[in-house]
């Protein structure tokens, strides 16, 4: 008998995950399971296999209610919001479908939302996630390669969901899933090279399986870090997703299409009206993604198209201060934590919104605009005794913005 192999079945050390070694024995973690389950006979104290628990109907919340919801943390982008309501709704109300009454079966209205960043697309799903009874997972669609190559398989974004469902697999097959940044996956280009796209066609190419419903072998813990896992089965049949992108330039292929009045003049002004930046994206079509670099069979399976608007001053103000999580709210919980009361004069709120709407970030221009000015008070407050109240001035916020390297970059470019 060879010194590294079970002295029970005689399997080497490297076919087994465990080997213990006794006196003069050595047993694998086979035997031992095995060697248990025949001493539990014996005993009659072998447990009954759990029955599955039958399937629970999901309470199943109304469009509307989902969308009162999400309007409760984000401003506006009313159509982005109806669109993944009904969406979400329907998914519950698919997977809870009683397939022997008749022959019809519901399709899955998998979703791409187009938008500029800042606008709110991954703080939609984020938000959408926390009124769901089922598993949910974000992944970034930057990070996978075609397989093979160095990066992440598609099917860690199956790993993200059976975590975020406590590898209960069942739970994990009526999920739904975020894909972030997809616009990056886009095909690099129309000219056939020697290169392989490992990172944009190829990715999207095998995307096609999970995004259809297949059964897909899913590495629990995630691809390569653990060669020696074994593989769950799992059946993307009743998995939503929903994807997301800012599609930078995108406006473009939308204007080309739009503009299609024939050689000779033209009206000027409705044409121009038509083509406003402001309201292309609102325009955008599975042709214009096609354009983009989105390979056709991708797009079929991701049929409901929707936009998000460019944010405006007007809706930067109230992102500043009405949600639930407004900025202007998690600053005062922070200085309130410290026994200090802080208070924002309406000046300063324009000021933010102004300087924030210059750099053209969105929702993230406001945070990083509000730190530049933050930052000497919440560094230096927290040390100081008998502060109890600290109000921020017009003055005072000038004064730290343009102080700060975020201000001086603009200055530079």
């Amino acid at each position: 008998m060879d010194a590294s192999s079970c002295s029970f079945c005689g399997r080497k050390k490297k076919d087994v995950d465990l080997l213990l070694s006794g006196m003069d024995a050595l047993i694998c973690n086979f035997c031992i399971e095995q060697g248990w389950d025949l001493v539990q006979e014996e005993l009659g104290i072998k447990p009954k296999k759990k029955e599955s628990a039958p399937f629970q109907p999901l309470k199943v919340p109304k469009p509307q209610d989902i969308k009162r919801f999400l309007d409760q943390f984000v401003i506006g982008q009313d159509d982005a919001k109806k669109v993944l309501s009904v969406a979400v709704y329907n998914h519950y109300k698919r997977i809870q479908q009683d397939k022997a009454e008749d022959d019809i079966q519901i399709e899955k209205s998998n979703i791409i939302m187009v938008g500029e960043t800042g606008t709110g697309k991954t703080y939609l799903a984020r938000t959408i996630a926390k009124i769901l009874q089922v598993p949910f997972a974000v992944a970034d669609a930057t990070v996978i390669t075609e397989a093979g190559y160095v990066g992440e398989d598609v099917e860690s974004i199956l790993s993200r969901l059976l975590q975020a469902a406590d590898y209960d697999v069942t739970a994990a097959e009526r999920g739904i899933v975020y894909i972030d940044e997809i616009d990056k996956i886009a095909r690099k280009s129309d000219n056939p090279s020697i290169t392989r796209d490992v990172s944009g066609e190829g990715v999207q190419q095998a995307l096609l399986k999970l995004l259809e419903g297949s059964i897909v072998n899913v590495p629990p813990q995630g691809g390569r870090k653990h060669p020696e896992q074994k593989l769950v089965a799992i059946n993307t049949e009743n998995i939503l997703f929903i994807c997301g992108g800012a599609f930078d330039g995108i406006q473009r292929h939308i204007s080309k299409r739009l503009n299609t009045r024939p050689i000779g003049f033209g009206t000027g002004d409705d044409v121009h009206r038509v083509l406003d930046s402001q309201y292309l994206l609102r325009m955008v079509s599975q042709q214009d993604l096609k354009s983009f670099g989105l390979i056709p069979e991708l797009l079929g399976r991701l049929p409901v198209v929707t936009s998000l608007d460019p944010l405006d001053k007007f809706t930067l103000r109230k992102i500043l201060t009405e949600p639930k999580n407004a900025l202007t709210k998690q600053y005062e919980k922070l200085f309130n934590m410290e026994g200090i009361r802080l208070r924002f004069d309406d000046e300063v709120l324009e000021y933010i919104v102004d300087q924030a709407n210059e750099y053209k970030l969105g929702a993230r221009g406001l945070r990083s605009v509000c730190e530049a000015i933050m930052t000497d008070a919440m560094f230096e407050l927290p040390s100081e005794a008998n502060v109890e109240e600290f109000t921020i001035s017009l003055n005072y916020a000038r004064e730290k913005f343009e102080r700060s390297a975020f201000f001086m970059m603009k200055k530079v470019a």
